[in-house]
């Protein structure tokens, strides 16, 4: 069973139709039973980090996923999911993450000629080591829509990266924590292969 987490952040339904579309049928719940017994685990969100860390506090989540994520289930971050999975963001100074993965949030900054938030279709290059991207072709274009991006504490654990204004790390992934800064799930073709190969891990 796939659970896809839900604590009131956009951008849920988009994820559970694509697994749907993969002949996947995912259970949206944030009920502790469930998740701890699920086979996978997706945190999808489009948000404000403050106010989702707060979501996840209210709703009991926070040890819910640190716990998931010490048991070896595979979890997977998407948006703002893969920035809850780290330590801190400037968006929000203060609150603290999830800390799956060492790293931080920093916003993307102001340069002539770019808009942020960076909205549209980037190339990545990956890492030829990723099990998240096996069978995706390095330079494969996916859709990003967010003003702050993660700076990985680790080099290693940085599985894509895209250049905006910055050389962002636009996925990271270590043992069964995977996250994407960018949406799989509007990102056509590759990012349906991404979900699959998640889904298959």
């Amino acid at each position: 069973m796939i659970a896809i987490v839900d604590y009131d952040a956009g951008n849920i339904k988009s994820v559970e139709k694509a697994l749907q579309f993969l002949s996947e049928e995912p259970v949206v719940t944030r009920d502790k039973e469930l998740l701890m017994k699920a086979d996978k685990v997706i945190v999808p969100g489009v948000g404000a980090y403050g106010d989702a860390m707060g979501k996840m506090t209210q709703h009991g989540l926070v040890d819910v996923l640190r716990e998931i994520a010490a048991k070896g289930t595979p979890i997977l971050g998407i948006c703002l999911g893969l920035q809850l999975f780290f330590d801190s963001s400037e968006e929000c100074d203060g609150v603290k993450g999830l800390s799956l993965l060492p790293g931080k949030i920093v916003r993307i900054p102001d340069k002539e000629g770019f808009k942020i938030p960076h909205m549209g279709w980037n190339s990545i290059r990956i890492n030829p080591e990723s099990r998240l991207f096996q069978g995706i072709e390095d330079g494969s274009y996916v859709y990003f829509v967010h003003s702050y991006y993660l700076q990985a504490e680790r080099e290693e654990d940085v599985a894509a990266t895209t250049d905006y204004v910055v050389n962002i790390h636009a996925a990271a992934e270590r043992d069964n924590v995977f996250a994407t800064q960018f949406h799989p799930e509007k990102s056509g073709e590759i990012g349906l292969r991404i979900l699959k190969n998640f889904i298959e891990l």
